[in-house]
């Protein structure tokens, strides 16, 4: 295949005491690649370590790659590892929005993703999202099914599901769907005044430290802010637009999809999950992990069980 325009422009070994960021060691990726690989839209920050068949790791809000800390590594010494920083998120480059939030649609992401895997070299590769990276994971099965092996998603419905099903439970629950879409630059400015409290001080005690730092330094950034409302102002509006298109046209993903789930998440008591993935895609499995939201933090060993299990099932 051509490689795509996307470049890896600065690659670097992470060093056995760890990388230095922000003047603080990140220990938790140990024999990991850092790398900036550079797309025809963004610049996108990523760990890469392992050498068998690839699989892409995406997080979710409002964290960054170190999310996969526990996980990753376990898979490396099966796989190839990618764990990228969504555009807009991490130390991946914030690109500037328009009208009609496009560039920060899960479509533009995925852009991002199979431009990125392209240039290190793999045509198709195993996709694993949590939270808005699960979104980027099945717009991108459904914009470039030739591209992917397998897709996991963990704890998500589409985003046409959860707007089109909103009732108190969900707007509720959920409130900061409702918040983040707001005009620019209200949601931005709140936010900014304790991005610390209004983001990750409830959820602090779920995170390790070096991990929580990793988040805590991403949200000191304006830029990172800004491009958090816009991911959720795409969300409600050109995302859910493509959702609803592919809907009604029946289109569906045409991958093994597994789904993982909190048991103690919202969505174990407001949705029959299986099921409405089930209208999706062709061939759905899945269940549900005891703990809440963050899987692959709050449940490591069962959440890397799992996985393990879909990817040695994959039709590479």
């Amino acid at each position: 295949m051509k490689l795509s325009r996307a470049t890896v422009v600065a690659t670097h070994a992470t060093r056995a005491a760890g990388t230095l960021i922000a003047n603080r060691e990140i220990t938790m990726f140990e024999g990991f690649e850092l790398t900036q690989v550079s797309t025809p839209e963004a610049n996108i920050n990523l760990r890469r370590k392992g050498d068998g068949p690839p699989v892409l790791l995406l997080h979710g809000f409002p964290e960054t790659h170190a999310m996969w800390h526990a996980v990753a590594p376990r898979l490396a010494e099966r796989y190839t590892v990618v764990c990228a920083d969504l555009r807009g998120y991490g130390d991946s480059s914030k690109p500037k929005t328009n009208a009609e939030h496009e560039p920060y649609s899960k479509r533009a992401m995925a852009r991002d993703q199979v431009e990125v895997m392209g240039a290190l070299g793999f045509d198709r590769f195993a996709l694993v999202g949590h939270d808005r990276g699960g979104r980027v994971a099945y717009r991108l099965a459904l914009d470039h099914p030739e591209r992917v092996v397998a897709l996991s998603v963990l704890d998500i419905l589409p985003t046409y599901e959860h707007y089109s099903r909103t009732n108190m439970a969900f707007a509720s629950g959920y409130w900061h769907w409702f918040f983040l879409i707001q005009p620019f630059d209200f949601p931005e400015r709140a936010i900014a005044a304790d991005p610390e409290g209004f983001l990750l001080r409830r959820a602090a005690k779920l995170f390790e430290a070096e991990a929580y730092e990793a988040y805590r330094r991403a949200l000191q950034n304006p830029e990172t802010i800004h491009a958090m409302c816009e991911d959720y102002r795409a969300g409600a509006t050109i995302d859910m637009q493509l959702d609803q298109a592919d809907k009604a046209a029946a289109r569906r993903i045409t991958r093994p999809l597994q789904v993982l789930w909190g048991k103690k998440s919202p969505l174990n008591h407001w949705y029959d999950v299986l099921s409405v993935w089930r209208e999706w895609a062709a061939e759905v499995t899945g269940q549900a992990i005891d703990c809440g939201h963050f899987l692959p933090e709050e449940a490591p060993d069962a959440t890397c069980a799992a996985l393990k299990d879909h990817l040695e099932r994959a039709p590479w």
